[in-house]
């Protein structure tokens, strides 16, 4: 009896061993586990029976792993191209939101420009204005002192 309380921890260490090989060699696919499980059972099958014919289910089920891997893969390529196009679409949308942020501060920085030169040019102006205006009523002043009428 005491080799039975052994037998049975045994053989679930050898059962769990089993199923970890089988989804390490599939790379984490229970479905492409199972392929490769049955593929090797059939091959031990085909080896203890010493049968030929069973080498046509063999075949077919080294295939549909074949398949389930090359699947696997394609899935796996799939989801880094994806998770690669994610990661340049949300780096391409912070840059584009960068430039609107730019481009908003460069268009405040003109107008404030723009309205600065405007103050600029109204002062200069009226500046002229006065000096026209001063000196338009010496010159009538003094044209009108040659005919007795001013100063």
């Amino acid at each position: 009896m005491a080799g039975r309380g052994r037998l049975v921890p045994t053989l679930g260490v050898v059962a769990v061993g089993t199923v970890g090989y089988y989804l390490y060699s599939a790379g984490g696919s229970p479905k492409v586990a199972e392929k490769q499980f049955e593929h090797d059972a059939a091959s031990a099958s085909a080896r203890v029976k010493g049968e030929l014919p069973g080498r046509g289910k063999e075949a077919k089920l080294q295939g549909e792993v074949w398949a389930k891997q090359a699947g696997a893969k394609l899935d796996h390529a799939v989801d880094d191209a994806k998770a690669t196009l994610h990661d340049t679409d949300a780096k391409l949308s912070a840059k584009m939101a960068e430039a609107d942020a730019k481009i908003d501060h460069l268009k405040a920085e003109g107008i404030q420009k723009a309205k600065e030169l405007r103050k600029d040019t109204d002062k200069k102006i009226d500046e002229f204005d006065t000096t026209v205006i001063r000196k338009t009523q010496e010159a009538k002043s003094g044209i009108a002192s040659w005919f007795g009428f001013g100063k």
